[in-house]
């Protein structure tokens, strides 16, 4: 029987330690900007969905992680709402959970500049920007009557030697980061954000492929409520997660600063009233108009470009009862069986027996 037992107890550890490996592909370097992942991975919250999560720091010469999602070198990616822009582009994304309900890029000009708002951007020399993953706040300038197409740029090899320096007027920036460089160098700045004028994008886009969620829905659902678990724990015990990702994944970022970038991005995460993650659809439409995009000529690829959750199994550790139940069932009914005959099988010999000595009298 202690056989027995063994047998039962090995099969459900090795039903129950078959974790899925999942990639997590970063925009960026490990920094606070990604701690809700972190803890979902070292409170165990992947683990408890059967996922084995690996998060990858982006190669930030080329940080490109609808590449590497698309080319299917992870499973998963943050992007910025550039991702909408890809989908209406034809490319078969799809956005799981906004992290951030505003987008932490903006202007950041020197403190005795004469920039205050958007229109006094006309006639100045702003740094290069992309089209897509800052977009935002090209928007934000063009709203404001300025013609983008007359600044002046600066193309330099060190923008933030020569900001400092005056080269030029207008740094884009990530809330975080340079802002935090500049103040550490003693160097008064203000910043103009997109939202403070009306452009407000989502940020920090959890996303994936529509063929990923065809083939694996289960996965793609766990591993979406365990990143956002993480997330809400991240927000509730900020302490515990700066010291995690110092310890674990950027020992160069002080504590300071990982604080800074901390408090900074804490009300882009969590705002009344709406739950981490969350998106609208019609917010989504928005960003599309002010993207340019005509919703009529790309309706069908803004109606699958939002995620829909969808209901999940129930936890392993109950799959692993039920493997439990079923195997020991399937071995002790036999056994209680031929327990039952043995006995009713001694029973009649003994009263046969005790039946023979009386005849023998």
């Amino acid at each position: 029987m202690r056989g027995l037992v063994y047998i039962v107890v090995l099969l459900i550890s090795c039903y129950g330690s078959a974790q899925e490996n999942v990639v997590l592909q970063l925009k960026w370097a490990h920094q606070f900007q990604f701690a809700g992942y972190y803890m979902a991975k070292e409170k165990g919250f992947y683990e408890q969905a059967g996922l084995n999560v690996s998060i990858l720091p982006a190669d930030t010469s080329i940080p490109d992680t609808q590449f590497k999602v698309l080319a299917g070198q992870a499973h998963f990616g943050v992007t910025h709402s550039a991702l909408l822009q890809s989908r209406m582009q034809g490319k078969p994304l799809v956005a799981l959970a906004a992290i951030f309900q505003s987008s932490p890029y903006c202007w950041m000009v020197k403190e005795d500049s004469q920039i205050y708002e958007p229109r006094d951007f006309i006639g100045k020399r702003i740094s290069y920007l992309g089209k897509a993953e800052n977009a935002e706040l090209m928007v934000m300038l063009k709203q404001a009557g300025v013609d983008i197409r007359k600044l002046p740029l600066y193309s330099g090899l060190y923008p933030m030697d020569d900001f400092k320096k005056g080269l030029f007027d207008a740094l884009q920036v990530y809330v975080t980061n340079e802002p935090f460089k500049m103040r550490q160098a003693g160097i008064a700045t203000r910043q103009i954000c997109p939202k403070q004028y009306g452009v407000n994008v989502y940020g920090d886009i959890l996303f994936t492929t529509e063929n990923l969620i065809e083939q694996k829905p289960q996965l793609v659902e766990k591993f979406r409520q365990a990143s956002l678990k993480g997330w809400r724990y991240a927000m509730l015990n900020m302490h515990e997660s700066i010291d995690v990702i110092r310890t674990l994944y950027n020992p160069e970022k002080t504590k300071e600063q990982l604080a800074y970038e901390a408090d900074t991005l804490r009300p882009f995460v969590t705002q009344a009233g709406i739950s981490i993650g969350s998106m609208s659809e019609t917010r989504w439409r928005w960003i599309a108009q002010l993207y340019g995009y005509d919703q009529d000529k790309h309706q069908n690829q803004l109606d699958s470009f939002v995620y829909h959750p969808q209901t999940i199994k129930a936890p392993y550790q109950w799959s692993w009862m039920l493997v439990a139940a079923s195997i020991l069932t399937f071995l002790c009914i036999p056994l209680y069986l031929h327990l039952i005959f043995s006995r009713h099988l001694k029973y009649r010999i003994a009263h046969t027996t005790q039946a023979d000595k009386k005849g023998v009298e």
